[in-house]
């Protein structure tokens, strides 16, 4: 039977890139969205037209509901789960002072209850399974902190500290649980940053460079493949140097 994988948040980005990877892998591939309606939709029809088995699921994470309807609708489509990527997230730049309520629980529903909704969704499936490998997106804020994006770090953090936790809960019963942590990757998540400022970063870079959505993607298969059997509860720092 052919593998599963899971992407929340996979209509672009590192999402996307991802969701491809795994495709052409050979897995069945299910890319979620929640307002990316078309993305999610052209990426799947490409995808299709190349004989590559996709499936596009709408899902607000942060939605316990709707985080469990879409764990449903795969294994109703699949059979099984074997791989879920906690994707989806946003950004916030701004000082604290200029974080209102509404941004922090936006920031922290999404990018860290989602994590949460999607983890406990998957985890009775992958334990009845008796196998499962779970990689959580986090960031190189996460570990370090940014200034300017207090409650973006403070989730970020937090999904590293799920990603610990759970795999200690999930090994008995063959589960691994990680979490990459990008760098400065090229994608339009980082749009809001200027040129000028996008320079210092780089500047800043041992490799001297931004990372890319495929570079992230190939962290993220490495984790879910079987060369990872024994890893779990790691976070993998892809940032070409920025934190070491």
């Amino acid at each position: 039977m052919k593998k599963t994988a899971i992407i929340t948040g996979s209509s672009k980005g590192i999402g996307a890139a991802t969701a491809i990877l795994f495709a052409q892998k050979g897995y069945n591939v299910v890319i979620n969205y929640n307002d990316s309606y078309e993305s999610a939709t052209l990426l799947a029809r490409s995808l299709s037209e190349n004989g590559f088995s996709v499936t596009t699921q709408k899902a607000n994470v942060a939605n316990r509901l709707e985080a469990e309807l879409l764990i449903k609708e795969t294994l109703y489509k699949f059979g099984r789960i074997d791989v879920l990527v906690n994707n989806a997230g946003v950004a916030f730049e701004g000082l604290i002072t200029q974080t209102d309520e509404v941004d922090y629980d936006r920031i922290m529903n999404i990018n860290l209850k989602g994590v949460f909704n999607c983890c406990k969704a998957a985890a009775q499936v992958m334990v009845n399974q008796q196998s499962g490998k779970i990689i959580n997106i986090s960031s190189m804020w996460g570990e370090t902190g940014a200034s300017c994006e207090v409650a973006y770090s403070a989730s970020k953090a937090g999904v590293i500290g799920l990603t610990k936790a759970l795999a200690k809960e999930l090994a008995p019963s063959g589960i691994t649980v990680n979490a990459v942590t990008p760098g400065i990757i090229e994608t339009s998540m980082n749009s809001n940053l200027s040129v000028e400022e996008l320079t210092e970063f780089v500047e800043s870079i041992p490799l001297g460079r931004m990372g890319t959505a495929d570079e992230i993607a190939q962290a993220v298969y490495f984790l879910a493949s079987e060369n990872a059997d024994y890893i779990t509860g790691q976070i993998l720092g892809v940032n070409g140097g920025y934190v070491i």
